[in-house]
């Protein structure tokens, strides 16, 4: 497998091997003991599949206390993945980092707990697995805006498909300081 390190730190894009023939292919999606060989040493206790259709914007997400680390990837289709730092001593602080999966790419994103989460679904549908390091808690959920000015992020779509949600997220200057990572 090959990993590839972001500009921010504790970003990882995860490169499978796939094996493939006239049949189709193979690939591991997680060996505890080969990821943590290549750098990844999270403990996973959780794992999600969502569903979506095209335009749908699921984000962005984190939860603090009880953080939890992602390890994400697309079984069906193609989105725009981005991960926010939320962590306050960061020297990228409130930056973002952007990139395709797709089900043609077979790429895993490592998104380490500091970080907001989302994506927005660009072909038709998508199924979208991840792998969580805590169990989902609700009371500890905080969603901020995915248009936030401030953060920037140059999704690929102006007027995407929001839940009630994500509708109603925060603005990252609006979080109180003790809601952000340390």
């Amino acid at each position: 497998m090959n990993v590839i390190g972001c500009e921010l730190e504790g970003l990882l894009i995860v490169e499978p091997l796939v094996f493939g023939d006239t049949r189709g292919f193979f690939m591991e999606t997680w060996n505890q003991r080969r990821y943590s060989e290549a750098g990844l040493k999270t403990a996973f206790v959780q794992d999600n599949i969502s569903f979506s259709r095209r335009g749908a914007l699921r984000g962005l997400h984190c939860q603090n206390p009880l953080p939890q680390a992602k390890l994400v990837s697309v079984l069906q289709g193609v989105v725009f993945d981005v991960a926010v730092d939320l962590r306050r001593s960061s020297p990228t602080f409130g930056q973002w980092h952007g990139l395709e999966l797709s089900s043609e790419n077979k790429r895993q994103f490592l998104i380490p707990a500091g970080f907001a989460h989302g994506f927005l679904v660009l072909s038709d549908t998508a199924m979208f697995h991840y792998k969580c390091s805590d169990f989902y808690s609700p009371k500890d959920e905080l969603t901020i805006r995915w248009d936030d000015p401030d953060i920037g992020i140059a999704w690929p779509v102006k007027e995407p498909t929001l839940s009630a949600k994500d509708a109603k997220g925060l603005r990252l200057r609006d979080v109180p300081l003790e809601r952000l990572f340390k």
